[in-house]
């Protein structure tokens, strides 16, 4: 995350102001940890550092002291840094979503240009094109599920699916909505938020998925990001892409397998062994598998399916919203034996 925010930063066009929220961050911080801990000694931001960011030099991260560092990382945990970066909206969240149609094979019907075609786009035509955020359907026919499996599909793919769908939501929202910044974190992510995808877990119930997802959101990990209330914007998330329908979904889950893939391609080139790369890569492999089953499951299902799944989703979002009130405090599941007739989450 640090990386991200160093980068985007880095992209910023410099200004006064920029310099200045920059420094205030700084040594607000300084000061509360001061406060905080008199036994330690930190320096004030050095007044090199502060003449090369009011010239409009560049300053990285390693240029700082072992103080200031520390520094900037309190800011970056707190939050303060990301008032500096522009929002993302969702794809899913645009009027454009509403229009996603696929071919009957489960393919995208306007398929990218060759920069030849590209060229002789009138100019509104092609920026109409490049502004589209809607991620690309599939390139090739989906198989059908009776090619993939020869047993019946389980009934509870449409549970397995909201997990699935809750963990890309939130790796594209930790991304900003660019998951290829950091290909092997955001697979990463995804793996550690989908109980499906990460652990070969199968929930049975909708309630039993949305409190496995809550609980990772809310874990020391991830609660800095926003803790319940994030969850629970997720949850809605995952409701808008099931109203949304078919094609969206299969739109959605394409990415999010272009991203398990791109993450297992690098993670084999990597030289550095920043993971356990064989272990890993074979939890990507078997992700890949499962998302593209899913996508080829979720072509196949009626219109009528998706409503009536974000219906049940939404409901067990109005019970948490009821019985926490909008609490932003972190949640502890209960067991899986234990969540029928229970609370959703209880507060730890």
């Amino acid at each position: 995350m640090r990386e991200n925010v160093v980068e985007e930063l880095q992209q910023m066009q410099s200004n006064d102001e920029t310099k200045r929220k920059m420094l205030d961050i700084l040594k607000r911080f300084h000061s509360e940890e001061e406060t905080e801990s008199m036994d330690e000694d930190y320096s004030t931001v050095s007044e090199e550092i502060i003449q090369r960011i009011l010239s409009g030099d560049q300053v990285d991260f390693d240029d700082l002291s072992a103080a200031e560092k520390k520094q900037f990382q309190r800011a970056l945990a707190s939050g303060e840094l990301s008032k500096m970066i522009e929002p993302w909206d969702p794809w899913w969240l645009k009027p454009c979503a509403r229009t996603i149609s696929l071919s009957q094979e489960g393919t995208q019907l306007i398929q990218a240009l060759d920069k030849q075609e590209a060229s002789v786009l009138p100019q509104e035509d092609l920026e109409s094109n490049q502004a589209s955020e809607i991620p690309p359907g599939p390139e090739s026919p989906l198989l059908p599920i009776s090619k993939l499996s020869s047993t019946e599909p389980s009934p509870l793919l449409a549970v397995h699916l909201v997990d699935i769908l809750y963990s890309y939501c939130f790796a594209l929202r930790l991304y900003n909505g660019e998951w290829q910044s950091d290909t092997i974190g955001s697979a990463m992510v995804v793996l550690s938020v989908s109980s499906v995808l990460g652990e070969g877990r199968q929930p049975e119930t909708v309630l039993e998925a949305l409190s496995h997802c809550l609980e990772q959101i809310c874990s020391p990990a991830y609660r800095h990001m926003g803790g319940l209330q994030l969850g629970l914007v997720l949850v809605e998330d995952v409701i808008s892409l099931l109203s949304l329908g078919g094609p969206a979904l299969v739109c959605s889950l394409c990415d999010l397998q272009r991203l398990i893939q791109t993450g297992e391609r690098e993670l084999k080139s990597e030289k550095p062994k920043k993971y356990t790369r064989v272990e890993i890569r074979s939890k990507l492999k078997l992700a890949g598998r499962k998302i593209y089953f899913m996508m080829c499951w979720v072509h196949e299902q009626p219109g009528e399916a998706w409503s009536s799944l974000a219906a049940i989703l939404g409901a067990e979002k109005s019970s948490a919203v009821d019985y926490y009130g909008g609490s932003k405090q972190a949640v502890k599941t209960n067991n899986k034996g234990e969540t029928r007739g229970k609370v959703l989450v209880e507060e730890t």
